[in-house]
């Protein structure tokens, strides 16, 4: 095996989870500034958000089919051209309904890289390390938030000094994806067709060569032979289909794939990397303060996908999965509990925050203790007006909350953590891994699609859920998800650690 050809040529496919990673959390840092300037509401707010995912969704349902057509790398190309296309009209927009457009072009991009990238990675990779390899996916994804924390952090800082900069920061906080848009594009002509691909299009003599760099001249003919079997069998049948997945032999493989990813998103993640910045300012700790414990939070994710990645291959895919799951549960309650025992009583003090026309307004709260940030939020907003109370939420919640916040921080941390080493890269290389050759492009597609509406839903409803449920119970649905979900895993996921793509199809399909 020629171990560099393979980590490079992943590494540059991979670099689609870095521009994912970036697009999707390069918003944490933007939504407070849009909310003011374009007066959303929070519907608008969570679908400012979420609308990339929106495309991403139906992306994905496009991206399998289209890559078995056209190719995976083809595919890639134009989802490198999307994400700058998108990231430029992002930073010029000049209204709300353009930059949800630019967004959503951004999200087609999404979509397509998130799906196809790790189909292509395990189509390469040796069995012994495919695990490790698909999840450079994750860790791309991975670096992207956290570069993505780090720039808007840098950004906020330079407003100060720099006149370019200031009035227009969340402008420049998504124009910057322009450049490692252009790097992904550059790239791929560096990177080869998948010999799978080739194969199943008939050119044998295209995929051998590369299958010989991937894994050496004798495994690469083994490899091919295998291959070439398990679609000889196939050819017997129709070419996958939506219809084709509700074979009862397929029912397992199925069931599985739908569950972790429903799973994955339904525990939160999402609302922590795109809200991160909104969740710690709900603690107390002011703007600044917020922005940096955001990268704290992309610095935790990187370590631990790090170390995901280092014992995926180790100790396989439901050790991982268990791990993780009780972290997330654990941490879910703790973030539960710390926000549940909150209380907010404003000082008299606070009412220098607020402009002069809303100081008067505020004066009646001032020494009334609220129990909830539901209560005290609503009465800003009875005192004050929608648009007031929105305005200075952050510094009235800095002023009035009484809470541990060094509590809110280890909830977000250990739980970014125990997804980084579980759900975070291992959905992935389970979705790589579970479905056979016939179909994988398309089944890939549909359970990535409904992975992806779960976190539209999520990221839409989110802003609502801490303004009508409140922060405590908002956790706490995830931590109960979580929980339903490491019950599944423990009884229903198998391990797929070290085994061909085709004997994993051997053994599930024959077995569900």
């Amino acid at each position: 095996m020629n171990r560099l050809y393979v980590i490079r040529t992943a590494l540059i496919v991979a670099l689609g989870g870095f521009l994912m990673g970036f697009d999707a959390s390069v918003i944490s840092g933007v939504v407070g500034f849009i909310e003011t300037e374009f007066s959303l509401s929070k519907a608008q707010l969570g679908f400012s958000v979420a609308s990339l995912t929106l495309t991403a969704t139906l992306a994905m349902m496009a991206a399998g089919p289209l890559s078995d057509r056209f190719g995976r790398r083809r595919i890639l190309f134009f989802a490198s051209i999307l994400y700058a296309i998108s990231a430029i009209a992002s930073a010029f927009a000049p209204s709300f309904t353009v930059l949800v457009i630019a967004r959503m072009i951004g999200g087609f991009g999404v979509g397509a890289s998130l799906i196809i990238a790790p189909l292509y990675i395990a189509e390469i990779a040796p069995p012994e390390v495919r695990g490790q390899m698909v999840s450079f996916n994750q860790l791309n994804i991975v670096i992207g938030i956290t570069v993505a924390f780090f720039t808007n952090y840098l950004i906020l800082q330079l407003a100060d000094s720099t006149p370019m900069i200031a009035g227009n920061e969340w402008r420049w906080m998504l124009g910057l994806e322009t450049m490692p848009a252009v790097l992904y594009f550059v790239g791929l002509f560096f990177v080869p067709r998948s010999p799978r691909w080739l194969l199943m299009q008939g050119r044998k003599d295209e995929a051998l060569p590369i299958m010989q760099m991937a894994v050496g001249n004798v495994a690469a003919v083994q490899e091919l032979d295998e291959i070439q079997k398990s679609m000889a069998k196939d050819a017997e049948l129709e070419k996958g289909s939506i219809r084709d997945l509700l074979a009862p032999s397929l029912r397992l493989v199925l069931t599985i794939g739908i569950v972790i990813g429903v799973l994955q998103q339904a525990t939160g993640i999402n609302s922590v990397f795109f809200y991160a910045p909104t969740i710690f300012e709900q603690s107390g700790i002011g703007t600044d303060a917020s922005f940096v414990q955001a990268i704290f939070v992309g610095v935790i994710n990187l370590v631990f996908t790090l170390l995901a990645i280092a014992l995926i291959d180790k100790l396989g895919r439901k050790p991982l999965l268990i791990i993780g799951l009780i972290g997330i549960t654990a941490c879910m309650m703790i973030l539960a509990y710390g926000f549940g025992q909150a209380t907010y009583t404003l000082p008299a003090e606070a009412t220098a925050i607020v402009d002069a026309a809303q100081a008067d307004a505020l004066t009646p709260l001032i020494g009334q203790t609220f129990d909830s940030d539901v209560a005290f939020k609503t009465a800003l907003q009875g005192a004050i007006g929608v648009e007031a109370a929105t305005a200075f939420e952050a510094p009235l919640i800095t002023s009035a909350i009484s809470m541990n916040p060094m509590l809110i921080l280890i909830g977000i941390l250990g739980f970014v953590a125990s997804f980084a080493i579980s759900l975070g890269p291992v959905m992935w290389v389970l979705f790589s891994e579970l479905f056979p050759n016939r179909i994988r492009g398309i089944a890939i597609s549909f359970v990535g699609l409904i992975n992806s509406a779960v976190s539209f839903l999520v990221q839409q409803i989110f802003p609502w859920e801490l303004a009508t449920l409140g922060s405590s119970l908002t956790f706490l649905i995830y931590g109960i998800f979580a929980a339903v979900g490491l019950v599944f895993v423990i009884f229903i996921v198998p391990e797929t650690k070290g085994k061909s793509l085709e004997e994993l199809e051997a053994q599930l399909v024959r077995t569900s």
